[in-house]
């Protein structure tokens, strides 16, 4: 038996060993669920904004992309069990704010634009993908058993705005943008 942990319960339970892992309520599911997969989404989502807040932010945005990391915890505690309704459905509309005010700032898109620029710029670009990729998990699993619509609207809208702040950190670190051209 190994020695308790003395500031805690021990971080492993071996109860995971058979391939399942327990939701709120008690619940247990198949670690490849399609609701275990859109959580592990979201906390990849999750760990790559904390990329993204390890780099030189302005204050505004390191505010934002923590409130976001925040609301990203309650999303996926409503996914894991504690019940639609517990993510607030005006929660997108934050997002729309914030991607009009940032997107203000920036010159009109004319072409499809390469992910890059500075460093937190294309951290911020990988966690839109990330962000896609959870979105996609998402719809799927709202196919096979429903989700609230504010959920499926803030990943949405999240990646939108992550995509406007990359631009906005890359035009203030002074990058230039690489356009796709066909």
């Amino acid at each position: 038996m190994a020695p308790k942990n003395p500031s805690g319960p021990r971080i492993y339970t071996r109860t995971g060993d058979d391939g399942t892992t327990g939701l709120l309520g008690g619940r247990r599911t198949r670690k490849d669920a399609p609701r275990i997969q859109i959580l592990g989404d979201l906390d990849e989502l999750n760990s790559a904004l904390g990329l993204v807040l390890a780099e030189d932010l302005e204050a505004r945005l390191r505010e934002r992309l923590t409130a976001i990391q925040k609301d990203l915890f309650v999303l996926g505690a409503e996914l894991a069990g504690a019940g639609q309704g517990g993510f607030p459905a005006a929660g997108f509309a934050a997002l729309e704010q914030w991607i009009d005010d940032l997107d203000a700032e920036l010159p009109a898109l004319k072409a499809f634009i390469l992910p890059g620029g500075s460093r937190a710029s294309a951290l911020c670009h990988h966690a839109r993908a990330v962000c896609r990729r959870a979105e996609r998990a998402l719809v799927a699993l709202a196919d096979a058993e429903g989700v609230s619509d504010p959920v499926l609207r803030y990943l949405n809208r999240l990646s939108d705005l992550l995509f406007v702040t990359a631009r906005h950190i890359a035009h203030r670190d002074g990058q230039p943008e690489v356009q796709w051209l066909p």
